[in-house]
This record gives C-alpha cells, structure tokens and sequence, in this order.
C-alpha cells in the first residue's frame, strides 16, 4: 500500500524562497505519482507569505493554507499535523527538505510493524551537517541535555520528520509546548508512551540564514526544558 501523504511546512516570513520550495516539492510528489497535499502553515509573517501562499494554493490544488497571527513555529507545526488529511505526516522547514528522506522514511512506516515516527537526524553516523560549527555545538549540547534529563533515545528532534498520523495525532494533542520545543515535546511522549522511534541519517544545507539568532534562542530553549521536564514529571505522578 502506498500511503497518502500530508507535507507540513511552517512559514514565518518565507517570502524570499517559498514559492521555490513548495514547487520543488509539489512537482516532486507528483512525479512520484503520490497522492498528497502540501500544508503551509504560515505563522505571524510580516512580510508577503501569505500572499504567496494562498496563490500556490490557487495553483496547485494539493496546497492548503493554514494561518495564525502568532508567530510560532512549534504551534504551526502542531496545528498543521492536526490539520493534515493523510495517513503519513511529513515535517519540512521551508529552507530544509528532501524527498530522498520522504521516501526512505515513509517506506519504513509503510510496514506492518514500522516504527511510528522516523526522524531526519543530523547527528547519526552517515549524515552530513553543513551548518557554522556553534550551531552544530548547540545541537549536541542539546541532544546531550536530552539524553541525560530525560532519557531521549535517539539523537535528534528538530529537522524533517515522518510520522503515522494515526499514532502520534493523540500525542500531538497532549503537548504543551511550542517555539522550539514541540518537536521535542512529541518525540519524548512518543517515547514514553512505548511508539517506536527510529532514525536515518540526512544531509543539512541550510538555503537561507537562520530566522533567529542562535544565542537569542539558548537560553529561551534552556528555560523551556526546565518547565518541560517538570510537566512531563507531574503526568507521571
């Protein structure tokens, strides 16, 4: 069986490079002759986004728009996996997709006992992380915080993810948490709950400048796992 697929993609000021992006997309898909949609989840943008993202959808009847005044990435992304129609979820960043990894991790939830969310990861053996090298610090210090506070199994959270809708929608639900940490948030519960999470490596090259600055988000991030190791403690109790 081939799985219907729902690409969510958060938009916060993406005017420069949505368009490309979600038409390599489109266009790839259905070369693939999948069927599909593609959720623009535009986020408190400032700039022309939405503009462009409800024309893509005029275009191209595989996109959806979903929009907030907020601009938050984390809640875009919760409020586009809950919108999304198909039973797989794939997760892009609008600078940072591949439809190599679409395809490798929904042919590994496309099995009978598959693992119910496969991670892009940037740290495993076999990828490749083209970022400035603080930013690759941080992301092991992060994942380092993870494994030791929480007892995070696999070495990423955030980047391109694939996920059985049907399994992780009630997890996505229960998260508190957004910014930066409601991929986190979903995977750790994912965890807890007994899904199988796996992992394959990916290349990063980044097709624009960050959004934020990585030391403006460190300590926001920091005080972020403190309260989520709190609440994920008092579910427990």
């Amino acid at each position: 069986m081939t799985l219907a697929v729902s690409v969510v993609m958060p938009a916060f000021n993406e005017a420069e490079i949505l368009e490309t992006s979600v038409v390599d997309v489109v266009e790839g898909l259905r070369a693939e002759a999948r069927s599909f949609e593609v959720v623009v989840c535009q986020n408190g943008s400032t700039d022309a986004t939405l503009t462009l993202a409800h024309a893509l959808a005029e275009k191209f009847p595989e996109v959806v728009v979903e929009s907030s005044d907020v601009a938050d990435y984390g809640l875009a992304l919760k409020g586009g996996l809950l919108a999304a129609r198909g039973d797989a979820v794939v997760n892009f960043d609008v600078d940072f997709y591949d439809l190599a990894f679409l395809d490798a991790a929904l042919a590994r939830i496309d099995v009978g006992n598959g693992p119910a969310i496969v991670v892009g990861s940037k740290r495993v053996a076999g990828a490749h992380d083209d970022r400035a090298w603080y930013r690759k610090l941080v992301t092991a210090t992060f994942a380092f915080l993870l494994r030791t506070l929480f007892g995070l199994r696999v070495s990423d959270t955030h980047g391109m993810k694939a996920m059985r809708r049907a399994d992780v929608v009630p997890i996505a639900r229960a998260c508190r948490f957004g910014k930066d940490l409601f991929d986190t948030e979903l995977i750790l519960r994912a965890e807890r709950v007994g899904l199988r999470v796996e992992e394959i490596p990916v290349t990063v090259v980044e097709r624009r400048p960050a959004r934020t600055s990585i030391f403006r988000r460190v300590p926001r991030t920091l005080a972020g796992l403190v309260r989520l190791r709190i609440a994920l403690w008092r579910d427990r109790a």
